[in-house]
């Protein structure tokens, strides 16, 4: 009898993690847009229960398939496309929690800016605004991000 309660303490920790690792995991559902080309091997999002994980996005025109000669037409085609992931998996903008923004050019920082900030209406996700190398077909910004609906 002296190992009874070892026996009742490895019974009640196995029997916790089988309960604890029952199939309970969130819902997973892939997004992708009818503009996403479909030879690329990525989604535009994955929404994981309540939690949307964005892929990058760059400005890219749907005609020619580069970013426009207009910067700020450039940065809203890449908002745009964040924009309408996140609708497809119920959300806004306002649900963006952390934004990752890729830059070759660090002196677009504050042309930037002033496209982004006209996209919420309520307090800014956390952000990075990060210089990088050359970007996919020659755009200047990359967004990507994560949301939580709320």
């Amino acid at each position: 009898m002296k190992y009874a309660p070892v026996f009742l303490a490895c019974a009640l920790t196995v029997g916790l993690a089988a309960a604890c690792s029952s199939d309970r995991s969130p819902s997973r559902r892939v997004i992708n847009l009818p503009s996403k080309p479909v030879d690329l091997p990525f989604s535009n999002g994955v929404l994981v229960g309540k939690t949307v994980y964005l892929a990058g996005q760059i400005g890219l025109d749907p005609k020619t398939g580069l970013p426009p000669d207009d910067l700020e037409q450039e940065i809203r085609l890449a908002l745009d496309g964040i924009k309408t992931t996140l609708a497809e998996a119920g959300m806004t903008m306002d649900d963006l929690v952390s934004v990752t923004v890729y830059c070759p050019d660090i002196s677009l920082f504050d042309e930037f800016n002033s496209v982004y900030r006209t996209y919420f209406t309520g307090e800014f996700p956390t952000r990075a605004f990060v210089g990088s190398g050359p970007l996919l077909f020659g755009g200047h910004f990359e967004v990507q991000g994560i949301a939580v609906k709320r």
